[in-house]
């Protein structure tokens, strides 16, 4: 697979997946409307972009400057092999 360089498709590519969020936790809200279940929801999300943050730019700036990241998959194999 050719890796995407094109600036107007990655840009596309980011606001498809915004829109992914935003109509999914939309849809989320609209079924089962509770101001507990918007705090959890937003909870959840700011807890997987935390997540996504430590995973490629804190481990790749401040713990280990030769890890280049291509994905979650690739971290979880970068973690497993540091681990032993």
């Amino acid at each position: 697979m050719k890796d995407l360089s094109n600036p107007f498709w990655i840009k596309l590519k980011g606001i498809l997946f915004l829109l992914i969020g935003v109509s999914a936790a939309a849809l989320l809200l609209l079924d089962n409307f509770k101001w507990q279940t918007a705090l959890l929801l937003a909870l959840a999300i700011w807890g997987c972009c935390r997540f996504y943050y430590f995973a490629f730019y804190v481990i790749e700036k401040y713990v280990d400057p030769t890890y280049k990241f291509s994905g979650l998959i690739s971290f979880a194999k970068y973690w497993r092999q540091r681990r032993r």
